[in-house]
């Protein structure tokens, strides 16, 4: 007997259905020699480390790290799933060979391998089912081929390392710092400090943007600008710091004619988009409509199982060469929704560009495209979602977009200036991504780029309108979810060129199958919070960054490259045991460091700015520094507290260390940055933390009688 081991109930029913078998059974579906059979997506985790041994339920540090010589599993403890587990390690065991047919992926294989081990068939022949579409035909052809389940055994060591690694920073790092800075306010309710190998980095990225952005200081400038025949020109040299500097040119070319010097004209080719993968198709939808990751996620997976569109959980951006012949039956089919837009392209000489079509840029698969099945009623979310993936399908096709620039070059009182202008001679695909109407320009940004202008000739001169502005300089941009899925793909870079972005993606902070859940998790744990379209830390994850020491743990460029070791395994290029032992090292290595510090009572401190001595002055304590530029001042009166010289000793040499103080008849805590200012952390309460209930918590010690 042949079984078949979906993740989901429905594939299970889509599989059967293609292969005519019909007899439903509990838990199975049967027929022509076959069971088919399903998970619940995850059934079996890894042990917790109380059931290895009962002393490990007692969170200490003398217990840390704990690291099992051999990684053990269970049930997931949902109801339904012991009954479903029965149910298949009873069909495994008869089974003369198991297909696994669960989502192709890094995830999917660690659900089929884990069911597999857990039921003690392992020895058994495995065959390997890789959909990366759910229609009938997508389902018949991938039967016709079934691979050797054994040839997919890198991507499991790949998963497996990346569970096991997870389990082992993430549980020794929480268990760490909830004993070592659990207890920081008044009575025993104690601070569940929640560390993962992904997520911390993640927060910290966000921390630190928050940090620039509440150290940022505008300052202003000034730019001369001049309008000669209702077109602005703009001075060619930097912008000025200072008025006085600006308002001497202003002075110098007024009453002045202005004069062309120079008239140049060049085209601009804009190359259509690229396919969708499932980052920058989340990042899309979340600039254009606002919906989330996750839920841009659910909504494709969605429409993957209803048979609209291919596997979502994609980084590729291209096809493979194979795909060729089936992309004129797509477009095809896509007639009945997009009929005028279809009919301009030739079907039977497609352009396929290596921006399309690239067998070395296809991973585990292609990118995101319809299949080319009419959609019937979609929810709203899974309607947006489809829209947004035929229109880049069809785009990816149309001809480029063709700019003329025109540059027109000035002076007037030798002084010189720069007008552009741009227009649009073909459209190409952009005639498939309406314009909405622009907003009205912020005058400080100066950006006159897309004006209209009309016939210049070299050498014509007039009177003009010259000019200044006085703008101001604007901080960072606090992450969006757009901008934040963005940093996570390029390892915390902030890169928006999609060619930049391609290159660094081997580096990239998760998967795009998991970004959206870290997001959702750091929300949810109250790390970070979501305001308006902005992602901004709470003061729960400012502490959380504040309290963590060690750079690594926090930093998105180690996470890159535990990542792309990963990647490394999944192509058999790295080796299993080196990525954990790495792990290993590093976890050991984190727990033995103490981050304790002692206070050094001969001196106040050190500028957490510039790192000079602080000194005190009359009425505040400040960066001896301040004749070199460095503006750090530490007043001594904060909110209703007045800080007694040693506190201000302790704030100093324990700087992104929390510090418990009373104000106004509270437990607070006071966090001196690195930025050099005071952030004030309001702790949960007990009922809020008791509220997390999906968090594991340190056993407390039976009440005396």
């Amino acid at each position: 007997m042949k079984v078949v081991i979906t993740e989901k109930p429905s594939v299970a029913r889509d599989i059967a259905s293609v292969l005519k078998i019909t007899d439903k059974k509990n838990g199975y579906i049967e027929g022509r020699g076959c069971a088919i059979t399903w998970a619940f997506g995850h059934l079996v985790t890894l042990l917790d480390p109380g059931e290895y041994d009962p002393e490990l339920r007692k969170w200490r540090l003398d217990a840390l790290p704990f690291i099992p010589d051999t990684f053990k599993l269970k049930l997931i403890e949902n109801p339904g799933v012991p009954e479903q587990f029965e149910v298949i390690k009873k069909l495994c065991t008869e089974a003369d060979e198991i297909v696994c047919a669960t989502d192709a992926g890094r995830e999917g294989e660690l659900i089929f391998r884990y069911i597999l081990a857990l039921s003690e068939c392992e020895d058994k022949p495995i065959k390997r089912l890789w959909l990366s579409s759910l229609t009938p035909d997508a389902i018949q052809e991938a039967f016709k081929d079934l691979k050797d389940g054994h040839d997919y055994d890198p991507l499991y060591e790949a998963a497996r390392c990346r569970s096991e690694s997870d389990w082992i920073v993430g549980l020794n790092a929480t268990r760490y710092f909830t004993v070592k800075h659990g207890r920081l306010s008044a009575g025993d309710d104690r601070v569940l400090w929640s560390i993962g190998r992904v997520q911390t980095p993640v927060l910290a990225m966000i921390v630190q943007r928050d940090d620039e952005i509440m150290k940022f200081r505008p300052k202003p400038f000034w730019e001369l600008t001049t309008k000669y025949r209702e077109t602005t020109f703009k001075f060619t040299g930097e912008r000025f710091d200072k008025k006085n500097e600006a308002q001497a040119l202003l002075e110098k070319i007024t009453g002045q004619p202005f004069v062309i010097t120079k008239v140049a004209g060049r085209q601009k080719k804009e190359q259509p988009p690229q396919l969708f993968d499932l980052t920058t198709l989340q990042r899309e939808i979340n600039k254009s409509h606002g919906l989330s990751a996750a839920d841009t996620l659910a909504a494709t997976q969605n429409l993957y199982e209803s048979k609209l569109v291919t596997y979502p959980r994609t980084d590729s951006r291209y096809l493979s060469a194979d795909m060729k012949p089936r992309i004129p039956g797509i477009f095809e089919k896509l007639k009945g929704l997009r009929k005028e837009q279809i009919e301009t392209l030739d079907l039977s000489k497609l352009p396929f560009t290596k921006r399309i079509v690239d067998d070395k840029k296809v991973t585990d698969h292609h990118a995101i495209i319809p299949t080319g099945m009419m959609p019937g009623s979609l929810g709203s979310n899974e309607q947006i979602v489809y829209n947004a993936v035929v229109t880049q399908f069809i785009a990816a096709f149309y001809p480029v977009c063709i700019k003329k620039i025109t540059t027109v070059d000035g002076e007037s009182a030798e002084v010189p200036f720069q007008a552009k202008g741009t227009v649009v001679v073909d459209p190409g695909w952009t005639v498939l991504f309406p314009k909405k109407k622009k907003k009205k320009k912020d005058p400080e940004a100066g950006d006159d780029d897309d004006q209209q202008l009309p016939t210049f000739g070299k050498g014509e001169t007039g009177p003009h309108e010259p000019s200044t502005r006085e703008g101001k300089t604007k901080p960072p941009k606090a992450f969006n979810e757009n901008s934040l899925l963005g940093a996570m793909e390029a390892a915390g870079k902030w890169v928006d060129d999609d060619t930049l972005r391609e290159a660094l993606k081997e580096r990239g902070i998760g998967t795009p199958a998991t970004r959206a859940a870290i997001i959702e998790t750091l929300l949810r744990r109250n790390y970070i919070r979501r305001d308006k379209k902005q992602i901004r830390a709470t003061d729960m994850g400012r502490c959380l960054i504040a309290l963590i020491q060690d750079p690594l743990l926090k930093s998105p460029e180690m996470t890159g490259e535990w990542e792309e070791k990963l990647k490394q395994i999944e192509r058999g290029e790295a080796q299993p045991g080196d990525f954990m032992d790495g792990i290993v090292g590093y976890t050991r290595g984190l727990i033995e460091s103490s981050t304790a510090k002692k206070i050094d009572v001969d001196r106040l401190g050190d500028c957490p700015v510039c790192g000079k001595p602080v000194i005190r002055g009359k009425t505040a304590y400040g960066c001896s520094g301040w004749k070199e530029g460095c503006d750090f001042v530490l007043p001594v009166e904060y909110k209703e507290l007045t800080l007694s010289p040693n506190q201000i000793q302790v704030l100093l040499q324990m700087h992104m260390l929390p510090y418990s103080v009373r104000i106004e008849n509270e437990q607070r805590l006071l966090i001196l940055s690195k930025q050099g200012f005071i952030m004030d952390i309001d702790l949960p309460s007990a009922d809020r933390q008791q509220s997390r209930k999906e968090e594991a918590r340190p056993a407390k010690k039976p009440a005396k009688k």
